[in-house]
Parts: structure tokens; sequence; C-alpha cells
């Protein structure tokens, strides 16, 4: 098979990617770039835990070929820290032990991070019905909409991120 190479714009930096043109960006981010933050659950776009932003809207990686990434925005989860210091969304998962084992996490910070880049102020609703597509086998939900629902009190406190 040919493995074509690609510049890819990730985090906020251009990396130059030698993969197969059959490689879903999931496979890119983490067999090509080591961001293994990005889960692979399904496979099948059903569990949203492989979720990335593309030109700051969420996206399922499993279903999207590295292919179709070029050119665009891509950011993970290991962008979303501002050095060392955490994105409120991550700080409020952490502080409202909104995370149990952790493998879903990733994704519903990314779509949570969508989310609040378009709504300031979203309602418990809302963010039940944006984060529907993740699916979590641990918390139940209730940590995970509380911490959302914090993040976007700080992020109105401290301003966009």
């Amino acid at each position: 098979m040919n493995r074509v190479r690609m510049k890819l714009r990730v985090n906020g930096e251009e990396h130059e990617v030698l993969f197969h043109s059959y490689k879903t960006l999931l496979e890119v981010l983490r067999e090509e770039l080591g961001l293994t933050g990005t889960k692979h659950g399904c496979d099948l776009g059903e569990c949203g835990t492989c979720t990335v932003l593309v030109d700051k809207k969420p996206v399922l990686s499993c279903l999207v070929l590295g292919l179709e990434a070029v050119g665009r925005e891509i950011e993970t989860v290991e962008g979303m820290a501002d050095g060392p210091e955490l994105h409120p969304l991550q700080a409020a998962f952490a502080d409202l032990g909104a995370a149990q084992c952790g493998y879903c996490t990733p994704g519903i910070l990314m779509t949570a991070k969508a989310l609040l880049l378009h709504e300031k102020n979203p309602s418990r609703e809302r963010i039940k019905e944006a984060i529907s597509g993740n699916l979590c086998r641990c918390t139940g939900y209730q940590q995970i909409f509380e911490a959302i629902e914090e993040a976007a009190n700080r992020m109105r406190d401290e301003g966009p991120r």
C-alpha cells in the first residue's frame, strides 16, 4: 500500500507525517504522532471515545481518514492545557471527580470544549444533548454534567480559552 507524506496541524503545531492513505485520523494521531490521549473505542463511531476537535468542532476520529484532516486545525486532549495550567474543563473534572477509569474522559472533554466554545452558559439539558454521543460506563454522568457546568462558570469568570 502507498504511504503519503502530509502536513497536519495538530495542537497548534505543524507536523510532517508519513502514513498509509487508508489510516484513520485516530490511527495517525496515536501511531504516527504518539498522541495517545485520544482513545480507541468501538471504531464504529458509536462511543465518542475518539473525539477530537477539527476546526473547533467535535469529530469522531475513527470515522475520518487522516487525509481528510490535511489543511484543518486538529486539537486533541493533549492540546487543552496551557503548559502546566490545566484547562478549566480538566480542572473541574479533577476537582469534582468526574472521571473514574478515565478512558472516556478525553472524548468527553473535547466534546465539552466544543460546546463551551459556542455556548457560554449551556443548560443541563443542552450539556446532556451535546455529550449524548460520549458513552461512560463508570460515572453515571452526574459528576460529568456538574463538572461541565462548573467549567462554564470558571470560563465565564476567567475569559475564553
